[in-house]
């Protein structure tokens, strides 16, 4: 039998209590969690296999490379670019998936306040094959909108993302 690792969830964003949630995974053979995690943690690599990603910026410095704490910027789904910082930061090793999650806001009106935890778990399990999971949730009316949607861009976008990590990590 073997057991999958899960998200580890701050009660502010547990899946279910804010405005829009989704999850989106995939497990595949002949790559590894160490094949994905440079993809994934590179954001200078995003814009090449990920199409709903833009505006990459570090006000702070750092970059292109994301680390525990570092703030970053970037446009997604519409929104003008948020304002994120990596809240969790693991490298992938033996017996221990990769785990990267930040947190994403936006100021403003009722209207226009956006408040995101995406998480992101990489792990290899037997049979070469890897798990790449993702998960967000998002509080907001922004977000209310946009779980409305038909079909749902963000479900539809994630899945997009993983598509084009496993692409790239492929190749």
């Amino acid at each position: 039998m073997t057991t999958q690792h899960a998200i580890d969830w701050p009660q502010k964003y547990l899946p279910g209590t804010g405005d829009n949630f989704v999850s989106n995974e995939v497990i595949v053979q002949g790559i590894t969690a160490a094949d994905v995690w440079p993809f994934l943690t590179d954001t200078s690599t995003w814009e090449g296999y990920y199409d709903n990603v833009a505006d990459i910026s570090f006000p702070d410095g750092g970059g292109p490379g994301l680390k525990d704490g570092l703030a970053f910027r970037f446009g997604t789904f519409g929104f003008p670019p948020l304002d994120a910082r990596v809240v969790q930061f693991q490298a992938p090793a033996e017996g221990v998936p990769g785990r990267l999650s930040w947190t994403a806001k936006q100021d403003g009106t009722p209207e226009e306040r956006l408040d995101v935890l995406h998480a992101w778990l990489v792990e290899d399990l037997p049979g070469g094959r890897v798990r790449i999971l993702t998960q967000e949730t998002q509080i907001g009316r922004p977000a209310a909108a946009l779980a409305a949607e038909r079909p749902n861009p963000m479900l539809n976008g994630h899945q997009a993302w993983l598509d084009g990590l496993v692409a790239a990590a492929s190749r």
